[in-house]
């Protein structure tokens, strides 16, 4: 490729180092698609002469077919899917392929080839957080009512419903995806045609190229189009935080399936046994679900550390883009689909959420707020009454529904029998109707604005 410059050919270890094929074959789609973007345009200008764009056009499809067939081989020789491509396309028609890289140098190749993988990587996990979303709404909407302990700092702070609390993660992902869009409108600009760092003095049409492979305009500026790799990190750091959403979601199932919880069964699907423990049935998958997360983050710390002092425009060690983003595209994949999974197949333990949340006198706040509400006390006094009612009833080892209206009164003389009414973790719940509260009513709301929100993306 380069040879003419040089006496001899390279050791064996910088041939091995200098290789990316055996990563970047992913790319062959679109490269062969960039390719016959390019040479279209090559011939719609007159650069080439239409039998030769034709020919060349016709040969990558048969190199496409080649590839789709049987794969693509790691013949460092060659060492990229660019070098391979056009060797591959010379063996199918002959010395004419050599006009294909007319124009275009191998750093706007894969400036376009990886933005057009890492759109199309955004499509898919759009899709993907989409249907985790429809698994939420679904048994989120089973459990709209279903009460389960609030926590803070891990212990029991107010009563919930499960439903709420499984739509917190639908709130979750719903950002993850408003992230990955924002990337996709960034990188949504064609570099082709920027050539190795200057642009090219062909008269090219790039308007052509970017609305061919669909993109909303050329890139700028030809110096950033060949060194950007914004749109990777953009990517890395979308694809970080929906890891870190996943991973809660999973360290709770981890919790909730533990014998001490009980909250959670998991289905046999998503769980392993034990090689030596015949009782033993662990969260396995959530567990990898966890670990993938920090997986993902360190591919993310890697390109950022790779980029961080590179000066423009293309240097080699942007050849270390791509397997950070391949390694987290695949981790973040199988992380979706494993928690949709749990949560579609998990079977909830609603008798015992609801004994947790009997416990721990986590309706301490409504006697707080019934004081404030009822009896005209202010909040901090109420909230001094409150604590020695929990006392109280700490010692005797009850429930504060189960304290006696003499003991109440004998804390504070203004306390009434009326204060049974929001004490149950039921009337706790449902006085929350605050927007974006955990009553039942509230939650079904929730669940009805993002079921609409969901068929209107799928109309």
């Amino acid at each position: 490729m380069w040879g003419g410059r040089f006496a001899e050919g390279p050791a064996a270890v910088m041939r091995e180092i200098n290789a990316s094929i055996p990563f970047d074959k992913r790319l062959w789609r679109e490269d062969v698609a960039a390719s016959k973007a390019h040479v279209a345009m090559l011939g719609a200008v007159g650069i080439v002469s239409a039998d030769n764009a034709a020919a060349i056009a016709t040969g990558l499809d048969a190199v496409a077919g080649d590839y789709a067939a049987h794969g693509v081989a790691d013949d460092l020789a060659l060492e990229d899917i660019h070098m391979q491509t056009e060797a591959r396309l010379a063996e199918k028609i002959g010395a004419v392929a050599g006009r294909l890289h007319t124009a275009r140098s191998r750093n706007d190749q894969v400036a376009t080839d990886f933005r057009l993988w890492v759109r199309r990587a955004i499509d898919d996990v759009d899709a993907s957080l989409g249907a985790f979303q429809d698994a939420l709404i679904a048994r989120a909407a089973d459990h709209a009512d279903s009460v389960m302990p609030g926590f803070t700092h891990l212990q029991s702070a107010q009563p919930v419903t499960l439903g709420h609390h499984l739509m917190a993660y639908h709130e979750m992902i719903a950002r993850d995806r408003s992230r990955f869009a924002d990337a996709r409108v960034r990188l949504n600009q064609c570099p082709l045609g920027s050539a190795a760092l200057a642009g090219t003095g062909f008269p090219i049409d790039r308007t052509m190229t970017a609305a061919a492979l669909g993109f909303d305009a050329p890139t700028g500026n030809s110096l950033d189009a060949v060194s950007d790799r914004d749109f990777a990190l953009d990517y890395l750091m979308a694809a970080t935080q929906a890891s870190l959403h996943l991973s809660r979601l999973a360290e709770e199932f981890i919790l909730w399936a533990s014998q001490p919880f009980g909250f959670v069964s998991l289905s046999d699907q998503w769980s392993t046994g034990s090689s030596i423990m015949p009782q033993k049935r662990n969260p396995d998958a959530a567990e990898l679900v966890r670990g993938h997360a920090g997986r993902i983050a360190g591919c993310m710390t890697a390109l950022v550390i790779t980029m961080k002092g590179l000066p423009l425009a293309y240097s080699k060690d942007m050849q270390d883009d791509k397997p950070p983003v391949f390694e987290a595209h695949d981790l973040l994949g199988l992380s979706i689909t494993a928690m949709a999974g749990m949560v579609a197949s998990a079977t909830f333990r609603t008798g015992r959420m609801r004994e947790a949340a009997e416990l721990g006198y986590a309706t301490a706040t409504d006697l707080a707020d019934w004081l404030v509400r009822v009896a005209d006390i202010p909040f901090r006094e109420a909230h001094h009454i409150t604590g020695r009612a929990v006392r109280l009833a700490e010692e005797r080892g009850i429930a504060l529904d189960q304290l006696p209206l003499a003991d109440l009164q004998a804390i504070d003389a203004r306390i009434d029998a009326r204060v049974y009414d929001v004490l149950s973790v039921d009337a706790s719940v449902a006085v929350r109707a605050s927007f974006g509260g955990t009553a039942p009513v509230r939650v079904r709301e929730a669940i009805a604005v993002a079921r609409a929100a969901r068929q209107k993306e799928m109309q």
